[in-house]
């Protein structure tokens, strides 16, 4: 596993952050013929506010004016609206959204209709308010959100990654994935139902000091000694991914989502993050194994770099996120 090399790297090198902020949401709820309530919910971080606004089409009358109040770590908008004929079959976009690495989650209640759930991203801003809403989008908008959340979050990826430059053997490595994967499944639904509340800045410490936590066991892995974890990695997954579940929790954003609907949007958005996960894992042995049938010419030092980048962005975003937690 230490010939994973430098391809995984660059892979996600330009989006070397944590977490991105949870998803904007959008939420619109016809209340009588032709009129609708709206909630805006753009999130933020510290002083940082993204720009984002709703554009409906152009002969919307406003009702009542946007009132906003910052509220749970977000602005939160509420206002209301009328068109003749209603707002189904008219297009929506989310002005500003192209400009930023974050998605908008939209949930439309039209009186006598299923509610339609629609997830937007940067490459596709915008939508037609379906008049025949289709089964099953709550199930597809939430395995895409788990799938997304997965591959850029890039410090859980790099957490993955550690573990495989430490295990070996193959079933000590499906063990060890198999740990990760239910202890963070427990996390992310008591997050989800505010079993358990931890405060963004500190976790997201605690998450870089995971990765941190890795590097030094890499080093002794080649260096052929032998630790608590390099023989029980699995034990170690699955208590870290208790905390990285939490992390997940912050990506998953249920507001508006009637409570029935709940169970399936936390089921399939963690199945989402498995297939991103999954399939993570299985390119890093593919990338692993590629190499060593090539048997290429390489220095020393390249099949180490990805454990260098293990304990270095460890290192690095520990030192970034503890700063404001000491300093704040």
């Amino acid at each position: 596993m230490r010939r994973l090399g430098i391809i995984l790297l660059l892979l996600w090198g330009g989006h070397l952050q944590g977490h991105e902020m949870r998803p904007a949401f959008l939420e619109i709820t016809e209340v009588s013929p032709e009129t609708y309530n709206i909630l805006w919910r753009v999130p933020a971080r510290g002083e940082a506010r993204i720009s984002l606004s709703v554009q409906f089409v152009e002969d919307v009358e406003v009702v009542s004016e946007p009132v906003t109040a910052f509220s749970g770590g977000a602005d939160v908008t509420r206002w209301t609206i009328q068109r003749s004929g209603g707002l189904a079959g008219t297009p929506l976009r989310i002005k500003g959204l192209e400009s930023t690495y974050t998605d908008a989650l939209i949930r439309v209640s039209l009186i006598d209709l299923e509610p339609q759930t629609i997830m937007l991203n940067p490459e596709n801003p915008g939508l037609t308010i379906a008049d025949k809403p289709g089964a099953g989008e709550v199930a597809v908008t939430y395995l895409r959100l788990g799938i997304e959340h997965i591959l850029l979050g890039v410090d859980h990826l790099l957490f993955v990654l550690g573990l495989l430059l430490i295990v070996d053997r193959r079933w000590m490595l499906v063990k060890t994935v198999t740990s990760f994967t239910i202890a963070h499944s427990i996390t992310l639904g008591l997050s989800t139902f505010a079993v358990i509340q931890v405060e963004e800045v500190p976790l997201n410490a605690a998450i870089a000091l995971s990765i941190l936590f890795l590097g030094p066991e890499i080093a002794r892995k080649w260096r052929g000694g032998s630790s608590f974890t390099l023989r029980h990695p699995w034990i170690v997954a699955f208590a870290f991914g208790l905390l990285h579940g939490i992390g997940f929790a912050s990506g998953l954003s249920l507001n508006g989502v009637p409570r029935p609907e709940i169970p399936a949007a936390l089921l399939f958005f963690n199945i989402g993050v498995e297939v991103g996960q999954l399939a993570f894992v299985f390119l890093a042995l593919a990338v692993a194994k590629s190499i060593r049938i090539l048997e290429l010419n390489r220095p020393s030092w390249v099949l180490k770099l990805p454990g260098y980048a293990v304990g270095s962005l460890g290192a690095f975003w520990t030192c970034q996120r503890v700063w404001p937690i000491l300093f704040s």
